[in-house]
């Protein structure tokens, strides 16, 4: 078979890894793969080179993405989908590895009904895709979020400071429920639970009274009372039409400022979470998520997404994946309570 693999959206530690495994897996079998270079706009463009394990094994503990992402939508304009059609035919692709988010594999999902032949793969710090226990990149950047509340509690403490950490997550608390738990954060904020300002800072004058200082971990998709998010800009959107987030740390650090008295900082840790080497953990459940995905390509399993389940790799239907986001549910969300 000659397969082709993209990784789309944001990119995540452990990428690599699971690009390896791909190639790996298939090489065993006497299949080529072939790399669709930063994401959908590689299918669009029609640009595709051939990827071995030899050159891909040295990456596997570095982060990012060795072939590129970009937000782009295949389905943007009216003639993406056929583009895209056309393209993988002429390269004689037989299956399409799609890793990413819900956009990514949603496309992914559309064009398997236009009749290519697609199977995904769940990618994303957020860890928000429905069915499965486990998106790649989140355990990295779990990593990396805790480690930098940790690090403001000390700086926080010495200067007996309020410190908000501004972390990823649109629609889902995970990434900010988990690190906040890791980081020992006094306070937990994510988007499954309405912020009362007051009720806040009250609870912030309480703890400062009893220890002198605060840490915040704070999702970036948290809505204050009853309002829009305080920062959105709605003309900004990217391909997939998903306002740009980001900045509601700054905004709840003002407010607690001056509703309490407290010298309170904010910083937006952005980015930076999605960067750095991926974790022993992250390599392993990546690894056997692609050579999932490729025993799913020789099973002739497309249209369906390969998932964690049970700390096993199976695989589903895609269209199951996209009922919803997976949003931290009641199992989880009285620890937002203990840490509130």
């Amino acid at each position: 078979m000659r397969i082709a693999v993209l990784t789309g959206g944001g990119d995540s530690p452990g990428c690599n890894a699971v690009l390896y495994a791909i190639v790996l897996r298939a090489e065993a079998n006497g299949h080529d793969v072939f790399a669709a270079e930063f994401g959908w706009r590689g299918v669009l463009e029609g640009k595709f080179r051939r990827i071995t394990s030899r050159e891909l094994k040295d990456l596997v503990n570095i982060g990012g993405t060795c072939i590129g992402t970009s937000r782009t939508n295949p389905f943007k304009t009216p003639e993406g989908p056929g583009k895209c059609l056309d393209n993988l035919q002429k390269q004689g692709i037989d299956a399409l590895i799609t890793i990413g988010g819900d956009d990514t594999n949603g496309a992914g999902f559309k064009l398997f009904q236009l009749g290519a032949k697609v199977v995904g793969l769940p990618q994303t710090i957020d860890n928000d895709l429905s069915e499965t226990e486990y998106c790649i990149g989140f355990d990295s950047a779990l990593t990396t979020a805790s480690d930098a509340l940790e690090k403001l509690r000390t700086t926080s403490r010495s200067h007996r400071r309020v410190m908000v950490c501004e972390i990823m997550g649109r629609n889902a608390g995970w990434l900010t429920l988990f690190s906040g738990i890791a980081g020992l954060a006094d306070i937990i904020l994510i988007p499954e639970v309405k912020l009362d300002i007051t009720s806040l800072s009250e609870r912030v004058s309480s703890i400062y009274f009893k220890q002198d200082y605060v840490v915040i971990a704070l999702s970036e998709g948290v809505i204050p009372d009853n309002l829009s998010h305080p920062l959105v800009q709605e003309t900004e959107v990217d391909e997939f039409g998903h306002v740009r987030l980001g900045g509601v740390g700054n905004w709840l650090a003002q407010e607690i400022e001056q509703r309490t008295g407290i010298e309170t900082r904010a910083i937006v840790l952005g980015h930076l979470q999605r960067g750095g080497n991926p974790s022993a953990f992250e390599k392993v459940m990546g690894m056997l998520l692609g050579v999932k995905a490729v025993e799913m390509c020789e099973d002739g399993k497309f249209g369906e997404m390969a998932i964690i389940k049970n700390m096993k790799p199976i695989s589903i239907p895609m269209e199951e994946v996209f009922k919803g986001v997976k949003r931290v549910n009641e199992d989880y969300l009285h620890l937002t309570q203990i840490f509130m």
